[in-house]
């Protein structure tokens, strides 16, 4: 075959490429870097996400996804086109690609991304839900008549689902996810020490320090933000029992959201879930103590998958085996087929 199949895992704070044979290939932030004036696409992931809060006026750094979906239509696609082309060496065919996507998206949402596919150049889109692909990459076999828990907690969306042959059982998809956990960092920041942050600033603070469960040993981390008394510079420490409380809520918000999904499921499934654990995979499981935090809450074995942050992608990626027998936009192929 001349065309490689792709899989991508459409990330609101990053995208992964896996290409058939050769795994991932490509991983950068969502990221796309413009110049107002003449709509000129100037930078494209890990070097326009350097420009975000510092560019001049007649540059504008954007990330085109927002929770989960596409916010800028138009930056999507152009994004894709570049990071399609930097994966492709040749133009004699188009690529089958596989495109990650939430668990709780609408269908405007749904064709958005299958015609920024298109568009991009793909010869055909399918979509796969990102629970699916999530256990999948987390070497979970789905095809048994067995209940597996996956929560994905990813940048914009935390998908929490239950499968069991090949299909999602009960599901949920919220908006709370790494980058409300930044926004909960500068909130608390600026109400706590009167000291605006960036999102950046933010987001160090998150994976040097970040926690929502005590740490053995208290860990300190040296910061530099906008004084709002006095609009000058001012450094300072925070230290990860302070993160604890920026993040209550939203980490509040996800353990609510897994005790839901559990509330709705089968008994039966319950009962494997409890034997099997809860596997969590995506950037944001990787926030200390998330394991400890749910196990606490659930009474459940939580673990956190291996290479938590790619498992979305490489499941994505070995889905592109089945995409014969996939139908174009297809969802959840389980679900297609007890349609049919």
């Amino acid at each position: 075959m001349f065309s490689k199949d792709i899989g991508i895992d459409l990330g609101t704070a990053s995208i992964l490429v896996y290409v058939a044979g050769k795994g991932i290939v490509l991983q950068e932030p969502s990221v796309v870097a413009l110049h107002k004036d003449t709509g000129k696409l100037l930078k494209v992931g890990t070097e326009a996400q350097q420009m975000l809060g510092k560019t001049p006026g007649n540059i504008v750094a954007i990330r085109p996804l927002r929770e989960g979906v596409i916010s800028d239509y138009d930056m999507t696609e152009r994004m894709l086109k570049e990071f399609i082309r930097k994966v492709t060496s040749f133009r004699l065919f188009k690529p089958r690609i596989v495109i990650c996507v939430p668990s709780g998206i609408t269908e405007v949402e749904e064709r958005a991304v299958i015609d920024a596919g298109i568009q991009a150049g793909a010869r055909r889109v399918y979509l796969i839900e990102e629970p699916v692909a999530a256990a999948i990459g987390a070497g979970i076999d789905i095809t048994k008549p067995d209940g597996h828990m996956i929560v994905d907690i990813g940048g914009g969306t935390t998908d929490i689902a239950v499968i069991s042959l090949s299909g999602i059982v009960e599901s949920t998809s919220i908006k709370i996810a790494g980058d409300q956990f930044d926004e909960a960092i500068v909130k608390y920041i600026r109400r706590k020490h009167n000291v605006l942050i960036g999102d950046r600033t933010a987001e160090e603070l998150k994976m040097k320090i970040g926690c929502v469960f005590p740490r053995p040993e208290d860990e300190t981390m040296e910061i530099r933000g906008r004084c709002l008394m006095t609009g000058l510079p001012r450094v300072f420490s925070v230290n990860s029992s302070e993160m604890i409380e920026a993040f209550e809520e939203p980490a509040t918000r996800i353990l609510e959201a897994i005790h839901g999904v559990l509330e709705r499921t089968p008994p039966e499934l319950v009962a494997d879930i409890a034997t099997n654990g809860i596997v969590m995979t995506g950037g944001g499981s990787l926030l200390w103590g998330f394991d400890k935090l749910i196990e606490s809450h659930t009474g459940i074995e939580t673990h956190v998958a291996d290479d938590a942050i790619s498992c979305v992608a490489y499941g994505t990626g070995k889905s592109l085996d089945s995409v014969g027998d996939m139908q174009d936009g297809t969802i959840n192929l389980s679900r297609r087929k007890q349609m049919n």
